[in-house]
């Protein structure tokens, strides 16, 4: 009789009561809900999407007045605001750059690889069908100060200025392997077992030259460093794979973005999830995660208000004891009224600088979206430049990629500090996010999602969903 007497729930004059509710508290929302979810940046509300249609009771909490966190996309006035202590821009500043109505400028920009595993996502649950996405129109890769757009298809290579005569034909062969390989039909794998052969002498096989080895490395398997060289071929292959095989689907280049920003893509899971039941609260502070004299997570208090979940899940932000500091991003975003110059007038593109090209630890990127996306007034460019600090002078070290942008109308520069869980013990019921990292595209991030739904729900999340479909299979 006493567990079922903790268990039990009252309604009084001010909402619902509990046994288990602090003394001088009242619930929060409802009380109890089987997830809470702090944050709602894009992998916060992809994970709150998922577990809703999974029937489970989330309750979603922002401590901001909109969606999106980090992810979030903003008006003139909102960008200039942040970066200004909330102050309003001069006339002139709408006079140079156009209307608030005319922009959604992603704080973060990344790409989505067009049939990777964020797409996935988006057809698994049918978030597609609010969002609107374009294909970007080139991806480019910098090599000896200039940029120069990656070939991805035999036919590619063999026209290519950014390979010589004799390499082209060395690389085409190396595509047709790609092309061809399946890990699950070993008459496709001309002798090499690739869960054992490396990256390294996958390229020594076909005789690769070293800067041929770092843009694929680098632009097309979208490995953040060469220590993949030294491992198995076989995931790098993949990627490899999964570049040609998106831009083949879309013809201009492997990558989609929202039409009107990235903001859109919380949006439409935050949408998912509340029809499937889920409650949201905006302009919520959550002062302390809340943990039993075991140290599992049991709860949430914000104010005098407390909710109580199985599952308590966050970005790195909310749980300031349980994370560590991995390092920091330095990003820039440019405001241009012209394209980058040497890429073919795109209004879209991105741009990888392999580390190596300018002596780097780490690549830089460069994302680039204009009106074409309806994230700017037309005639007007969005470039927004990101690495992973190495130096005392985080601004300095973006110079590459700025030296490629031309004549920068005005721009926004930004440091953040880069979070991890300290542990991924999921004992104490308590799961946080990776803050978003210096890439710019979605790989490392789904990746972040993928394993967090893994070790909440103990079952890997079925992505065996064509990403040519339209149609998503829950």
């Amino acid at each position: 009789m006493a567990a079922i007497a903790d268990e039990e729930e009252t309604v009084g004059e001010s909402g619902p009561q509990f046994a288990w509710m602090p003394e001088g508290c009242e619930a929060m929302a409802d009380g109890e809900y089987d997830a809470i979810v702090m944050g709602t940046g894009l992998k916060e509300c992809i994970l709150s999407g998922l577990l809703s249609t999974m029937g489970r009771k989330v309750l979603h909490v922002d401590r901001n007045n909109y969606y999106g966190g980090d992810s979030a996309s903003l008006n003139l006035s909102n960008l200039y605001g942040k970066f200004n202590g909330g102050a309003e821009p001069a006339p002139q500043f709408f006079e140079a750059l156009g209307a608030n109505r005319d922009y959604n400028v992603d704080l973060i920009p990344k790409c989505i690889m067009a049939c990777g595993k964020l797409v996935k996502m988006l057809l698994h649950t049918k978030v597609t069908r609010y969002l609107e996405f374009k294909s970007l129109d080139a991806s480019y890769v910098y090599r000896n100060g200039k940029v120069f757009k990656v070939p991805a298809t035999a036919s590619e290579a063999l026209s290519s200025s950014l390979l010589g005569l004799f390499e082209k034909r060395r690389f085409r062969k190396f595509l047709m392997y790609v092309a061809k390989y399946d890990a699950t039909k070993s008459e496709t794998w001309d002798g090499l077992d690739l869960g054992r052969t490396t990256m390294q002498a996958l390229y020594e096989h076909f005789g690769l030259e070293k800067a041929t080895r770092e843009f694929v490395g680098h632009a097309m398997a979208l490995q953040l460093d060469d220590t993949y060289l030294e491992a198995p071929a076989a995931p790098a292959v993949e990627a490899i794979k999964l570049y040609c095989y998106s831009l083949d689907r879309y013809g201009k280049s492997p990558y989609i973005y929202p039409m009107y920003g990235l903001g859109g893509l919380p949006e439409g899971f935050s949408r998912l999830c509340a029809i499937h039941g889920g409650t949201f609260m905006l302009n919520r502070s959550v002062d302390e995660v809340l943990y039993d004299d075991e140290g599992k997570a049991w709860g949430v208090r914000g104010d005098n208000q407390v909710a109580k979940a199985d599952i308590i899940l966050g970005d790195p932000s909310y749980f300031p004891g349980k994370c560590r500091k991995t390092g920091r991003v330095v990003r820039s975003i440019c405001f241009l009224n012209h394209p980058i110059p040497n890429t073919n007038h795109a209004d879209s593109l991105q741009i990888i600088i392999p580390a190596a090209q300018v002596q780097r630890h780490h690549d830089i990127y460069v994302v680039m979206v204009s009106n074409s996306h309806q994230v700017a007034a037309p005639g007007k460019y969005v470039a927004i430049c990101s690495t992973t600090v190495e130096t005392d002078d985080p601004g300095a070290e973006l110079a590459p990629a700025l030296n490629l942008l031309g004549p920068i109308m005005t721009k926004f520069d930004d440091l953040v500090d880069l979070y991890e869980p300290a542990n991924l013990d999921e004992a104490d019921h308590a799961f946080v996010s990776k803050s978003f990292d210096a890439t710019s595209h979605f790989e490392t991030t789904s990746t972040d999602v993928l394993d967090i739904y893994k070790r909440v729900t103990g079952s890997a999340l079925n992505l065996d969903i064509n990403a040519d479909s339209t149609k998503g299979d829950y």
